[in-house]
């Protein structure tokens, strides 16, 4: 048995002090979670920081009831005690894990089943930077978006987290790969992840520049963070028995009206998801296949997440601004311990 790791009562953590902008996010202290019968505690080295922080932080995307009010989703570092039912991991084991809210702290619970290993040759920040965008993408795009290998994809947001991704993603399983960003240093960007065209979407018509990339046909995915505004050039796009497949909303969620008529000619299918209402079963179950599926290709030096800025955890307040600001090229992080 491996020996004890001493935890403290006390820790630091990010806490919005009331709904508002980024200045609301203070560090202060309180009690070290305790882990439940099926959740591990883990020491955390480092933090992700996500669109779902900021929606959090405004008021917009409350934790579940019986989630930690804390704001982050995802964190790397090492196992510090074990629930009382845990038994495929033990203390000392250095897991990154998709948790359900606390990851802007020093400790941080998590259900075991939804912690992975490191990744060979990872440090604490790259595997940090994993859960939340690689749970995201694999759910969408190769379950529900079905993508298969010789089939094409569109990815808006080409170098926000989820874009960074799904290109590597789609591009390593076999798929052709179009981007979507919001200038020419982004769009070099994402040819330069791999994806086979990028469009400029402040200066060119997205869908009248798929419509040419594909010669007319169109992609078989659109996996899309916009939303309404989007939605019927995401259509556009779709060629026969294509689907678009919806897990932002980042400008709109309704959609006044559209022609359902495209969608009967082309047998389109209109799906999305969000992960964290999820069971915990349910993302285990992703976190299984991402352990068969994904580890192998992030080991091998592949796939990697792109870290585009660390704050210490006391910065928090600035990471959210650079967030907002969408200057940033792959992920955000926070840096909490050793």
């Amino acid at each position: 048995m491996p020996p004890a790791i001493a935890v403290p009562a006390q820790m630091r953590h990010i806490e919005a002090v009331t709904a508002g902008a980024p200045e609301v996010l203070r560090i202060t202290t309180g009690p070290v979670p305790v882990a439940k019968v099926h959740e591990v505690l883990i020491r955390v080295a480092a933090a992700g920081v996500n669109r779902p922080d900021v929606l959090q932080r405004e008021g917009k995307y409350p934790p579940p009831a019986d989630a930690s009010p804390l704001i982050g989703l995802e964190v790397a570092g090492t196992v510090v005690s074990v629930g009382a039912e845990v038994t495929q991991l033990h203390v000392g084991d250095r897991v990154t894990a998709l948790t359900n809210g606390g990851g802007y702290a020093e400790y941080c619970v998590a259900p075991a089943v939804q912690c992975l290993p490191w990744p060979a040759g990872y440090d604490a920040l790259r595997a940090a930077a994993l859960p939340e965008n690689y749970f995201t993408v694999w759910a969408n795009l190769f379950v529900h978006g079905r993508m298969a290998r010789g089939e094409s994809v569109l990815v808006h947001g080409g170098t926000s987290g989820i874009g960074v991704t799904a290109i590597q993603l789609a591009r390593e399983f076999g798929a052709r790969v179009y981007a979507t960003a919001g200038s020419d240093e982004k769009c070099a960007a994402c040819l330069a992840l791999g994806a086979d065209g990028a469009i400029n979407y402040r200066s060119a018509d997205f869908a009248a520049s798929i419509a040419e990339l594909t010669g007319g046909t169109g992609v078989n995915v659109v996996l899309d963070i916009v939303g309404a505004p989007y939605f019927e050039q995401n259509l556009r796009c779709l060629a026969m028995d294509g689907r678009l497949v919806q897990v932002a909303v980042m400008h709109g969620a309704k959609v006044e009206q559209f022609d359902l008529s495209r969608v009967m000619q082309r047998r389109l299918v209109i799906t999305g998801s969000t992960m964290r209402p999820r069971t915990a079963s349910q993302k285990g179950a992703i976190a299984q296949a991402l352990r068969e599926q994904v580890w192998p290709v992030l080991g091998s030096g592949r796939c990697a997440p792109v870290v585009h800025a660390t704050f210490p955890l006391a910065e928090a307040a600035a990471a959210h601004r650079l967030m907002e600001s969408s200057a940033h090229i792959g992920k955000i992080m926070l840096s909490v311990g050793d």
